[in-house]
This record gives structure tokens, sequence and C-alpha cells, in this order.
């Protein structure tokens, strides 16, 4: 028969064995997560690289980011050029492997700006959008839009241009329904409605 002191011990020990199974788990969870972090980089990298790549085309001369024979008709107020405000969506960057934004070369994207003249609704106001590459190897970085010429038509000038991981997505894709709502939501501001 079992005594209640043997009983006793049998379920000590079976806490003790539940304890280190928990402490192992606890254990093998923490070095997980660890061994992730340096994965979560690149998220913050995407980050950057779309923040870098806003500001970039929201500074330059709207003719620098123009394409596709659409001229901007700005129209200056008390002598000064109406903010451009931009949204935009990295498809991808070379060197694909880097971590950090400093060794970023090339970043291929979309970019939908609109020049915010006061008091004018974006449904009327002068947009320049399309698939744009960046070089950041310069400062500030080189802005250079997909063209179609006389000779070339706008799908292929942009197989020339993208690599072909991007080019389904350059011909597809545009800003991301979050994007886009921000991008109101700052052009709003800034046109002052």
């Amino acid at each position: 028969m079992i005594s209640r002191e043997s009983l006793a011990g049998w379920y000590r020990n079976r806490f003790v064995g539940v304890a280190v199974i928990l402490l192992a788990v606890s254990a093998g969870t923490v070095v997980l997560l660890n061994r992730a972090a340096p994965e979560t980089e690149p998220a913050d990298l995407q980050g950057q690289i779309m923040s870098r790549m806003r500001s970039t085309l929201e500074q330059a001369d709207p003719g620098q980011h123009n394409h596709a024979g659409h001229g901007t008709q700005q129209v200056a107020t008390e002598g000064k050029k109406p903010p451009v405000i931009c949204g935009v969506r990295v498809y991808g960057y070379e060197p694909a492997e880097v971590t950090a934004l400093a060794d970023v070369r090339t970043v291929y994207g979309f970019h939908l700006c609109g020049v915010a003249e006061p008091k004018r609704p974006w449904d009327v106001a002068v947009k320049l959008a399309g698939p744009v590459i960046m070089d950041m190897t310069t400062e500030p970085p080189g802005i250079q839009v997909v063209e179609a010429t006389a000779d070339v038509r706008f799908v292929d000038r942009l197989r020339e241009m993208f690599p072909d991981r991007y080019e389904e997505l350059a011909l597809k894709e545009a800003l991301t329904e979050s994007e886009m709502a921000d991008q109101r939501r700052r052009y709003d501001a800034a046109a002052g409605l």
C-alpha cells in the first residue's frame, strides 16, 4: 500500500519536474526572441527608406519627379511654392541583404504626390504619380521616373529600368490604403482644408 508520505513526495517531485519544464520553455523563448531581433531590423529599415523617399520627393522640385509629359501648373502664392505632399510605397532596394539605411544604394518604388495649393481639394490638385527609382548614393538622392518616349512604350521602359522581381509590382501596385489615407490627411492639412 502507498503511504501518505510517499504520495506527498511523489507530488512534490512532480511539481519540481513541471517547474523545470516551465523554466526550460521560458529560457528557450527568450533565446528565440533574442535571435529574432536582427530579423526585425529590415522592417525598421523599410520604414526608414519610406521616410527618406517621402522627404526627398516632397523637398524636390516637382519637375524632378514629373513624368509622362504632365507639367505642373503651380501657382506661386506670395512668392513661395505650395508644398508637395507625397505617399510612397517601397517595392524593394539593393543590395537586398543590407540592414542599415546608409548601405542602401538603390530603391525601387511608387510615388503619388499632390501639389497642395491653398484651399484646392485633392480631387483637382496637380498630381505626380508612377514607379520611381531613387539613387541613394547621392545627396540629395537622385530621382528617376519611368517615362515613355516616342519610340518606347511605358511598359517596355519600365521593364528596362526595373529588376525582374519588381516589374509586376510596378505594373499593378500603387499605395496601400493606410498610406493613401495618411497622404490625404497630410494634403488636406497643407492645403488648409
